[in-house]
């Protein structure tokens, strides 16, 4: 039970810092929240409680093709904020727009032979 309330104590003070950085310098909390920093714990913490390399690169490899859905939206959510939309609709609207891409992601893939 400690490990796990260690586990998520470190993730949350990564996410808090990245915020508290990204109040002080957009630019810098970019470059933090824009850093694999939570791939990177996962695939720590997985290696810790398995020690299976393979499960490890079959979850790097699955982070790689699912990242690409996300990208579109860090174009539309500065795009709809813009545009006058709401912070909150905005927000919405960017996040079932990847949800759909990321539906389409996984219907996709395995039509190109990339197993997810």
């Amino acid at each position: 039970m400690l490990y796990l309330v260690v586990k998520a104590v470190l993730s949350g003070l990564i996410i808090a810092l990245a915020s508290e950085i990204a109040r002080r310098s957009p630019s810098w909390g970019a470059l933090i929240i824009s850093l694999p920093l939570i791939s990177i714990l996962s695939m720590i913490w997985l290696w810790r409680d398995t020690g299976d390399s393979e499960r490890i690169a079959a979850l790097a490899q699955t982070t790689f093709w699912l990242v690409l859905p996300t990208l579109p939206f860090f174009l539309a959510l500065p795009a709809l904020l813009r545009q006058g939309m709401g912070f909150w609709l905005a927000m919405a609207v960017a996040c079932l727009m990847t949800v759909a891409l990321y539906l389409l992601a996984v219907w996709l893939l395995p039509k190109f032979g990339v197993s997810l």
